[in-house]
């Protein structure tokens, strides 16, 4: 296949780096296709704005984000001066992950004639423009979209967007200590209210020196130096920064504890049980859902969440392999690691189904 996929997605302490992440998947998937990829992002860290480089993709900056008027000129603009191809004669897409792209934005362009797959998680929007509409979330098949009569929607964990490294874990048959010997801990690529810090500070309460603690400090993290000092105040806790092995990290670790957005469909597809926080409205549904389904442990919003209660929890979780490994099993039942390759593969029969009707 020659085709092109163009990425609008943005990273910042606020937005996070989750979009940007599950993007990341799907253009591996793209890629491994043998299609070209190409980023435009107003991204603010330079670590991941590297990352998307060393994965062979190419990157265009925005300099002012949606709404400002200058970002859908620069989109489409980029996209008509550097795609190879006549749109209907190769396979040609914009992917959109983002809350702040409007209805407005996305008629324009499927308005320029660009195919778009527009990436959701709480339809919020009262109308969606698109080819394809993909919400991730366990709870995405509940919800009823208005959107245009030829959209294809892609609902539900069968289309979690799972970078290419998970594939050589999802089959990973995990060892059950009685009593768990390693926490992986990882609050999101920002962490903008340092719930790494909370948690560090009731691992320390908990006062095991017989459990290792791998905290994993996202590229966007404000409180990196701070979450530094406080682990070398703890027995057995190794700082990893801005990480491209998160897979072999969870493979190797007995529990995580975690904020609920895209780190938790990770977990899930390893088998990791988890204790979880939810740091963003988007994540609140998620986490119910996942605790109804004994998937997760919640302990709800992060304001509310004191250090007493992560200690207690973890206390707990660490002690029962039972719990722990049918958790493990529930979420790996979930999440098959497959969903990168489903939707590329769905963008592609798209394009060949609007071919054959253009030729007919």
């Amino acid at each position: 296949m020659k085709g092109e996929l163009f990425i609008r997605a943005d990273a910042s302490v606020q937005i996070g780096t989750g979009h940007i992440m599950r993007c990341i998947a799907l253009a591996q998937a793209w890629q491994d296709k043998g299609g070209k990829v190409t980023f435009i992002s107003h991204c603010e860290s330079e670590k991941l704005r590297d990352r998307i480089i060393t994965e062979g993709f190419d990157l265009i900056t925005i300099d002012y984000p949606h709404p400002h008027p200058s970002d859908i000129e620069k989109t489409i603009s980029t996209i008509k001066h550097l795609s190879s191809f006549a749109f209907d004669i190769a396979p040609t897409w914009l992917v959109l992950d983002g809350y702040h792209f409007t209805p407005d934005y996305q008629k324009a362009i499927r308005e320029a004639g660009i195919r778009l797959l527009v990436i959701d998680d709480m339809n919020h929007l009262p109308h969606y423009h698109a080819d394809i509409l993909l919400n991730q979330n366990i709870y995405a098949p509940e919800l009823r979209y208005n959107c245009d009569a030829h959209t294809k929607l892609l609902l539900g964990t069968k289309y979690v967007l799972l970078r290419r490294e998970f594939l050589k874990y999802k089959d990973l048959k995990r060892e059950m200590h009685r009593r768990a010997r390693k926490i992986l801990v990882f609050m999101g690529g920002a962490d903008p209210t340092n719930e790494t810090g909370k948690v560090l500070k009731a691992l320390k309460l908990l006062n095991r020196d017989d459990v290792a603690v791998d905290v994993v400090i996202g590229a966007s993290n404000p409180f990196k130096d701070e979450i530094i000092t406080m682990a070398k105040q703890i027995p057995h806790v190794t700082c990893h920064f801005d990480v491209n092995n998160m897979a072999e990290l969870m493979s190797s670790a007995d529990m995580g504890i975690g904020a609920g957005g895209t780190s938790t469909w990770e977990r899930c597809c390893i088998g990791l049980p988890s204790i979880i926080m939810v740091l963003a409205d988007n994540q609140k549904k998620i986490a119910e859902e996942l605790e109804k389904e004994g998937v997760v442990v919640n302990l709800g919003w992060h304001e509310e969440v004191t250090e007493m209660d992560i200690r207690d929890a973890a206390q707990s979780l660490l002690a029962d392999a039972d719990k722990r490994r049918d958790m493990g099993l529930k979420g790996k039942g979930m999440v098959d690691g497959n969903g990168a390759r489903r939707t590329a593969q769905e963008m592609l029969s798209i394009f060949k189904q609007v071919s054959k009707e253009i030729i007919a």
